[in-house]
């Protein structure tokens, strides 16, 4: 079997989650461990996640390069790698990216949904792209192998982002806007940028991402797919399910109202429907990745693709994004 990676999902996590894990074949995912934590908040969820890796060692590592999918692929686990969906956790001190980066994580996004220290949020009305801090610390990710994640960014800041990047920039968990007119999902022109750039694209299965939600037809999502392919290439692409299993209502609240509105933000869901939507029926759990896989064969896409897909094309990302900028030392200083 060809490897399996997922480009983000926020699960709450349990021994049940990280056993549905190895029964779907998944070898790495992209975990979501911050959304409003601030620096010690950020590093006490890190050691909630030590605990998880000591008591389940067979069934899950933590991830820190690429070569690290091989491994839990030969010792039969799901390597687990850790993102930030806010820069909250940098607080306002750009020397935190490089500890978070040695504590392992390896994604951070520039924004929320709100404007941030660095780039504004998709649910702002005004779109000032990057700010000083922005481009700083774009920089220092750069320089440590910290991957920038514009998922929940705007138009312009995403594509002063992709320009500001000397390394490629991921989007990991969004879908076309053409398909589907979310505030979260992405413009052709934001999806060309990313392509030719070497970015990557992980398409989304949360409802409200998704055409019809709840009701999305599989092959309409793997149709969509092929699409996207013929725009931005076939090895752009991943998967990123944006996966919240288990996770109790409450904690929508939590995502989307944090600490900065004492009411509660509905964000991308409704008054009349404030917590989770009911997924589709062809993707509830990790079980389910072989559902899409065979859809995207239906959908006239080769093997090769598809295999690329699924997570070859995440594994190569991580290959070159995850390690520290090379330097080139003065002669004598090697």
């Amino acid at each position: 079997m060809s490897v399996l990676v997922d480009g983000l999902q926020y699960a709450n996590w349990s021994e049940k989650i990280f056993r549905q894990m190895r029964a779907g074949g998944l070898d790495a995912v992209h975990v979501t461990i911050t959304y409003h934590e601030n620096f010690r908040e950020t590093v006490h969820n890190i050691s909630t996640w030590n605990r998880w890796f000591e008591r389940f060692p067979s069934l899950i590592m933590q991830g820190f390069t690429a070569e690290d999918i091989k491994t839990a692929r030969q010792t039969g686990r799901t390597a687990i790698f850790f993102g930030s969906q806010n820069p909250s956790c940098i607080e306002d001190d750009i020397g935190l990216v490089e500890v978070l980066h040695q504590l392992g994580l390896r994604f951070m996004q520039l924004t929320y949904n709100n404007q941030s220290l660095l780039a504004t949020g998709c649910y702002e009305d005004n779109d000032t792209g990057l700010t000083r801090m922005g481009r700083e610390v774009i920089g220092e990710m750069n320089r440590v192998g910290l991957v920038i994640d514009m998922s929940h960014s705007t138009e312009r800041s995403t594509l002063e982002a992709i320009e500001c990047s000397s390394r490629p920039i991921a989007i990991t968990h969004a879908n076309p806007e053409r398909w589907h007119p979310a505030r979260r999902n992405k413009s052709d022109r934001v999806l060309k940028a990313l392509a030719e750039t070497g970015g990557m694209l992980g398409f989304s299965v949360y409802p409200h991402h998704l055409k019809n939600a709840e009701h999305c037809e599989l092959q309409d999502y793997c149709d969509m797919i092929a699409r996207t392919a013929d725009l931005m290439g076939a090895e752009r692409l991943g998967i990123g399910t944006d996966l919240c299993q288990d996770q109790p209502d409450s904690v929508v609240e939590w995502m989307r109202s944090g600490r900065w509105t004492k009411k509660v933000d509905f964000g991308e869901g409704s008054a009349d429907a404030p917590g989770f939507p009911d997924m589709p029926e062809w993707f509830h759990d990790n079980r389910d990745f072989a559902n899409i896989a065979r859809g995207l064969e239906a959908a006239g896409l080769a093997q090769a693709d598809i295999e690329g897909i699924m997570g070859g094309n995440w594994q190569r990302f991580f290959a070159s994004s995850f390690a520290p900028a090379r330097v080139d030392l003065p002669r004598g200083r090697e």
